[in-house]
């Protein structure tokens, strides 16, 4: 650890700095440096609470991050631990709704922002705008006067070519306005997705895929889509806002109103502000330790892809510069700003933290570093086999957009081709690798459409404050924060440093996903007693593969001549549209359509049919793994019930096996014949789903505890119920909605 030689805080020996964003990227590693590399500072960190863990809570578990991983491997767990405990508080709150400052500091570093590219406008104002215009405000409301680290980008300036130089950015936009417009925004596009014309739209669409689950799911469905298209349509407002008015996207844009928030409010009234514009910020060239880095960052989902072979081309300029800085270059700039005798104010105090002007990276040679790494070291696909990466050949965006169409409206046509088939386990396998084609076409046009802007620019960016800041810094400072970019050897920094940190990360998910998958493949252990636990099962093609047609067809044979047979046949042949239609509707529907041919029986007739050779017949047509799981459910002590749409005289054989089954009944006339009407709604679908929750309480049942099995997308809203759901040879509905919800899939 080097001896820090800071400059003599305001007031007394301990300098008091309050950090934002210590929770990010950035703020991890500005908080951990100064702890280790300084003495006499005090950290006071906003963070806001997250569900039940409080700010002080969530703060402590940044020690248990491999941020501070390296300092504790020098001094000792505890050691971190006293001085995180001595010199660390909490400042419990949010940007958005500021807290009140209750002691004064000496230094602010404001490091928090949304750091997506592409948020709803009004998100963004409200974060980054919004955020900064509240710390200034609450700044001046206490009355004190700290010098402020504004934390920027150096993509500030917006869409330019040439040299980016640093000092105060000159454009007319007005922040204030900017910012009740975006708020207002949201205003506006609610409103467009309240009109009739939009949400009947959106319930036909919803109708059509969730229709079957009930009428509760098409309307949760048709709500779930609005806020869809509200949050695209206002990431859309942000995007052209932006563009409009010469940024790049709506992060720039906001960042850029920020600055100017911090120089009207803070700046402007005599206060001192040093703005930080760190370039495309990725791992540690040597602190906390080399390669450190925390999840991925802005270029790396692009370098994976092109890694795991999904990125075929690209286009860009190759020639142009990419311009990209180790994170330990920018804190130790920060700390710098914060605990060294430096007064620069103005123009002077704008330090773009870069490396395009004095240490260029093409990105021709950043590709080719990657690409000779990924040969050398090739990640592997799902079946164990090398991949081998292609060449780039960077062309223009207009001879890419083509291709890329036409992948998009091939998955798109196959999508709706398998959607009309029937559910077997090949279409449940095209439907997985067309949903996994469609997501993946979806992050490749967000990727082109994200990065194209920084692959074709020609923008450099000029660092001649951050030079001159580490001329006037004193030498036994820089032996241990120093950002001297000429020194990096973009080559090794990418091969030795940051392609094996980030393979690393995705090496980890496809380590944790294969032992999940391993975990699934294993043989069913005997399954644990747990009070209040019930097991719920659907019938047709579930615990039996027959559907309620195949079972009237069962009675008509065990009832009728034979030479009626064929006329049977034939009538419901003609049925089996009309069927398949009221299925897709509401699934009550169908059973009530097809209970209808049961009109004229006696009950007692069905119940000697039952007694006899039918009733085996259905017990033989039980699926040997439901057999299977019933048991085994019924060896812990779980209560077993059927519930199922089916005549409750059809499935008197199965009795034994449940401890409740619930099914339709139908009214008989006085004589004991099917009127074909039924006597209470089908328990199918929502209503399966009320009366579960019903059952539950009136038997002491814990659902969270419980498991349910079914197979139809009807099952879907009861399924939802339990905390153990499966999908049993699903249809193509629910085998999407469990992929979605990452319910248990089996093949019976």
């Amino acid at each position: 650890m080097s001896n820090p030689t800071p400059s003599a805080p305001r007031g007394g020996a301990t300098r008091e700095i309050l950090l934002t964003g210590v929770t990010g990227f950035l703020g991890q590693a500005v908080l951990q440096s100064l702890l280790e590399t300084t003495d006499d500072v005090r950290v006071t960190a906003i963070v806001r609470p997250k569900g039940s863990v409080g700010g002080k809570k969530r703060l402590e578990g940044l020690l248990r991050k491999p941020v501070f991983t390296s300092w504790a491997d020098r001094i000792g767990k505890d050691a971190v631990k006293e001085a995180f405990d001595r010199r660390v508080e909490v400042l419990e709150g949010d940007l958005t709704d500021m807290p009140a400052m209750d002691k004064t500091y000496d230094v602010v570093i404001h490091s928090a922002s949304s750091v997506s590219f592409d948020p709803p406008i009004d998100e963004a104002f409200r974060t980054n705008v919004g955020g900064a215009a509240n710390l200034y405000e609450a700044l001046r409301a206490s009355g004190q006067d700290p010098h402020v680290i504004h934390v920027s980008t150096a993509y500030v300036g917006g869409i330019s070519k040439g040299l980016r130089q640093e000092g105060s950015l000159v454009h007319d936009v007005q922040w204030r306005t900017e910012f009740d417009a975006a708020l207002a925004a949201r205003i506006e596009v609610e409103a467009e997705s309240r009109t009739p014309e939009k949400l009947r739209e959106r319930m036909r669409a919803a109708r059509l895929r969730d229709g079957r689950i009930g009428p509760k799911a098409v309307a949760a469905a048709a709500e779930e889509a609005r806020v869809a298209w509200v949050n695209e349509r206002l990431v859309d407002f942000g995007r052209t806002r932006a563009q409009s008015v010469g940024w790049t996207d709506i992060y720039t844009f906001t960042k850029a109103m920020a600055e100017r928030v911090a120089e009207e409010m803070w700046a402007g009234s005599g206060h001192r502000v040093s703005f930080v514009r760190p370039s495309i910020i990725e791992s540690a060239l040597q602190r906390p330790y080399p390669g450190w880095i925390d999840g991925y960052k802005v270029a790396d989902p692009l370098i994976m892809a092109y890694g795991r072979g999904v990125l075929q081309e690209f286009p860009g300029v190759a020639d142009s510069i990419l311009d990209v800085i180790p994170v330990d270059f920018v804190v130790n700039v920060i700390v710098a700003l914060a605990t060294q005798d430096v007064s620069r104010r103005g123009d002077d105090a704008y330090y773009q933290v870069v490396s395009g002007a004095s240490n260029p990276l093409a990105l021709h040679a950043m590709f080719q570093a990657v690409r000779e790494y990924f040969l050398e070291h090739p990640l592997q696909d799902d079946k164990g086999k090398d991949i081998v990466v292609p060449n780039w050949t960077f062309p223009a965006f207009e001879m890419v957009e083509p291709k890329f169409r036409a992948k998009e409206i091939a998955t798109k046509v196959g999508q709706g081709v398998v959607s009309v088939l029937p559910a077997t386990r090949r279409t449940r396998e095209w439907t997985t690798t067309l949903h996994r084609n469609a997501s993946g076409l979806t992050t490749l046009r967000k990727y082109i459409e994200l990065y194209r802007m920084y692959t074709r620019t020609e923008m450099v960016f000029d660092d001649a404050n951050t030079r001159a800041l580490r001329g006037e810094l004193p030498a036994q400072f820089l032996e241990g924060h120093d950002f001297d970019v000429t020194a990096i050897d973009w080559k090794d920094y990418f091969q030795q440093l940051h392609l094996p940190a980030v393979t690393e990360l995705t090496k980890a998910y496809s380590r944790g996903r294969a032992a999940q998958q391993k975990r699934a493949n294993r043989p069913p252990a005997p399954l644990a007693a747990a009070e209040g636990a019930i097991a719920v099962f659907d019938l047709d093609g579930t615990v039996v593969s027959a559907n309620i047609v195949q079972q009237y067809f069962s009675v008509v044979r065990a009832t009728k001549p034979r030479r009626t047979w064929p006329r049977e046949i034939a009538s419901l042949l003609q049925s089996v549209p009309m069927y398949l239609r009221a299925d897709q509707r509401n699934r009550s529907e169908l059973i009530r359509l097809v209970d209808r041919r049961y009109a004229g029986y006696s009950r007692a007739e069905l119940e000697k049919l039952m007694a006899g050779p039918l009733g085996k017949s259905v017990r033989a047509s039980i699926r040997p793994e439901a057999l299977e799981v019933i048991e085994r459910h019924r060896a812990a002590g779980h209560r077993t019930v059927l519930v199922t749409g089916a005549l409750d005289v059809l499935v008197a054989p199965l009795a034994d096996l449940f401890d409740d089954i619930v099914a339709t009944r139908m009214h008989e006339s006085e004589d004991g014949v099917l009127t074909g009407y039924l006597a209470t709604p089908p328990l199918v679908d929502e209503a399966r789903a009320n009366w579960l929750r019903k059952f539950a309480v009136e038997n002491g049942s814990d659902l969270s505890k419980s498991y349910g099995y079914g197979d139809s997308m009807a099952d879907a809203a009861w399924l939802d119920l339990v905390g153990t759901p499966t999908a049993v040879s699903p249809d193509l509905g629910l085998y999407s909605v469990a992929k979605k919800k990452r319910w248990a899939i089996v093949e019976w």
